[in-house]
């Protein structure tokens, strides 16, 4: 799997639904620390408000973190009403792939959110 770095926003609520159209990104694997929560693990009501525009937009959101404080991951996503995985390991793959697989997307249409880059991956084709 390659990254590519592909944006670099400010904060996380600066990817406007226009952005992710114009992209062709339906769906933003998110990453929690520094992303979505601040150091003091604040959610702001503004990230809350986003994420709930981006949802009746159509995209859909995911969490995939590293974290092994599963009550914070889990926190997060309850607020938000979006599903999550913990222990990602990333960068590896695995977690990516399953998030893929479970909500049927093909990778060109998946954005990853990282500390508020954007990332997009791209599966090799066989040949």
């Amino acid at each position: 799997m390659k990254w590519y770095p592909k944006e670099h926003f400010e904060k996380v609520e600066q990817i406007t639904i226009q952005f992710l159209q114009k992209n062709k990104i339906k769906v933003l694997i998110l990453d929690v620390d520094n992303t979505l929560i601040d150091y003091n693990r604040n959610l702001s009501e503004s990230i809350i408000h986003w994420a709930e525009e981006l949802k009746q937009q159509g995209i859909k959101l995911y969490i995939l973190s590293n974290t092994n404080h599963k009550e914070k991951v889990e926190e997060v996503a309850k607020a938000l009403d979006i599903p999550y995985r913990n222990l990602a390991k990333k960068p590896f793959k695995k977690g990516f792939l399953k998030i893929q697989h479970e909500l049927e997307e093909e990778a060109e249409n998946i954005g990853v959110v990282r500390r508020p880059n954007l990332y997009r991956y791209h599966r090799r084709k066989s040949m």
